[in-house]
This record gives structure tokens, C-alpha cells and sequence, in this order.
């Protein structure tokens, strides 16, 4: 199998260096990379990657991810996020490649408190989650053969985390204030791109299993609840703290307002997946832990 990955360097990209190897020959990009092209603003560029390369199977963890950010971006975001995307969807329907791409429960509005499924009506409520609409929409309708996983709230021991910037402040502070109204699953980057290879090896045998899937780890919390789950599990390891998990005091998102609506309901609901893959999703304290310890935790 040969592979193209974009996006190489990011959280989800890094890991899927790692789960993707063992499946073929891996070209791995990111938008500084030199022999071939995978700088998502360079359309042309992007499609002449592809063209040379050849692969069997584009992955895309390339996104535009600065929620707020895009706000005051919104070309910027939108040519990442959107037409990026429909270059490699082209090519895939043009060469028969299977293309994998990775989106987010901000296409939904996040209102009510069910899990979505995949045939939910989507309705974004900020700028990314509509240019991430976009780039799915692009992919749908290209007729390639396709794997889009959405998913939320994604964290890695690789880079910058909620879990890390929560730490960080509960070393410099008595106390915390985090949001407790909006409502997720913590899901690492390194499940994701397990998850990632195992549907690619599947579906490339049932081609009849290609679409859109949700994956998330299992059980839901809130931001609060995540700050209070980290502290506790960060004091266990060792963890020099000022503020204790007692300390970390819920606020509601209207008490911290920001440039982009943030949904309150981030619930994805992931049976589609594990029905089809025949995968189990682990609860997301089993993921956090297993990043801490990886972060801070000290050799035997």
C-alpha cells in the first residue's frame, strides 16, 4: 500500500506517522516539506503532490484548527479547511485513492444533550465548524472513496493541551475557574490514529463501508470535570500543585466569552462505528492517564 500523509507534525498527524508505517510505504508532509508539496495553500501544489506520489491512500490530518482565530481568517480558514480538501477528494476520484480526512462536532450547533449521529442536521454556530462543513461536503460529493472521522476535544502528549495548560496554571495558582457547561469526550490523538489504520486495512477490503463515522472515546464530562480529572490523576504521579481539584470552580460559558460561539453539546455518538469496524472505544479517563503518565511521569 502506498500512503500520503499530509499534515504530518500535528497532534493526530504525529501519531499516524506511527499507525500508518507498518501498513506500506509512507510519504509523510507537512507544509514545510521540500521534496513534494504539502502546504495546503498551494492548491496547485497540493495537486501535483498528489499526482506524483501516486498513492493508494491519501490521509489528511492537515485542518486550519485556531477556533477563534478563524473568525478574523476566514479565507484563510476556508482554503485549509474547504478547498484543500476538494484538491485530494479530486484526485481520489481521479485515481481510484481512498481518502481519509478528520472533522469535528462543531458542524453541529451544539444544542440538547443526545449524542449525534452521523445523519444529524448540521448547523454550525462559528466559522471553523462551517469551513469544516465545507471540506466534508467537498469530499462527499467528489465521489471518491472516502473515510471522514469526526471528532472532538482531541489532546496528545505531543505539543500544546488543554490538560498541559491546566497544569501549568495549577502550579502558579491557589485556583481554577474552567467552563462546566459545555459537555465532551476527551479522545487522544493516538486512538484516533489506531482507529485510522484499522478502518483504511477494513474498508479497503468492504469498500462498501466507506463514509462518514464519529469516534470519540467513550463516556462524557466537562471541561471542570476534565480540570479536576487531571489534577487528581497529576497529583497521583508526582505532580508539584498549588491549587488542588477542590480548587477548580465551574463557570458557565457566559462567564468567559470568546471570539467564536463555542457548542455546548460536543456528544458524538460512536455506534455506527464500532458496529461496522467491530472496534471498542475505551473511556476517556483510560487515554488521559496514559498521557500524563507519559508526560510527567518518572522512569522506574
Amino acid at each position: 500500500m502506498n500512503i500520503l500523509l499530509l499534515g504530518k507534525n500535528g497532534q493526530v498527524g504525529w501519531e499516524l506517522q506511527r499507525a500508518l508505517a507498518p501498513l506500506g510505504r509512507l510519504t509523510a508532509l507537512d507544509a514545510y516539506s521540500s521534496e513534494f508539496c504539502g502546504d495546503f495553500t498551494n492548491l496547485e501544489g497540493l495537486r501535483e503532490t498528489v499526482r506524483a506520489v501516486a498513492p493508494d491512500v491519501i490521509v489528511n490530518a492537515a485542518a486550519y484548527t485556531a477556533v477563534d482565530k478563524a473568525e478574523g481568517e476566514p479565507e484563510l480558514a476556508r482554503t485549509i479547511n474547504a478547498l484543500a480538501p476538494r484538491v485530494l477528494a479530486q484526485e481520489a476520484a481521479r485515481s481510484g485513492a481512498w481518502l481519509v480526512h478528520y472533522s469535528t462536532d462543531y458542524v453541529f450547533d451544539g444544542s440538547g444533550n443526545a449524542p449525534r449521529v452521523e445523519t444529524d442536521p448540521v448547523a454550525p454556530i462559528n466559522l471553523y465548524g462551517a469551513t469544516k462543513l465545507e471540506g466534508e461536503q467537498a469530499i462527499q460529493s467528489s465521489g471518491c472513496q472516502h473515510l471522514i472521522f469526526r471528532t472532538s476535544w482531541v489532546y496528545a502528549a505531543r505539543g500544546g493541551n488543554f490538560a498541559k495548560t491546566m497544569l501549568h496554571l495549577a502550579q502558579e495558582r491557589d485556583q481554577l475557574t474552567v467552563i462546566d457547561d459545555q459537555i465532551g469526550a476527551p479522545t487522544g490523538a493516538e486512538l484516533l490514529a489506531d482507529v485510522s489504520a484499522h478502518c483504511i486495512v477494513a474498508a479497503r477490503l468492504r469498500q462498501e463501508d466507506a463514509g462518514l463515522y464519529h469516534v470519540v472515546a467513550a463516556g462524557e464530562t466537562s471541561w471542570c470535570e476534565y480540570a479536576r480529572f487531571v489534577l487528581q490523576t497529576a497529583a497521583k504521579i508526582g505532580v508539584a500543585l498549588q491549587a488542588s481539584p477542590e480548587n477548580v470552580l465551574p463557570i458557565p460559558t457566559s462567564a468567559y466569552p470568546t471570539p467564536a460561539t463555542r457548542p455546548l453539546n460536543s456528544r458524538l455518538d460512536t455506534s455506527k462505528l464500532q458496529d461496522t469496524f467491530g472496534l471498542y472505544l475505551p473511556h476517556w479517563q483510560a487515554g488521559v492517564v496514559r498521557m500524563l503518565n507519559e508526560v510527567y511521569g518518572k522512569a522506574s
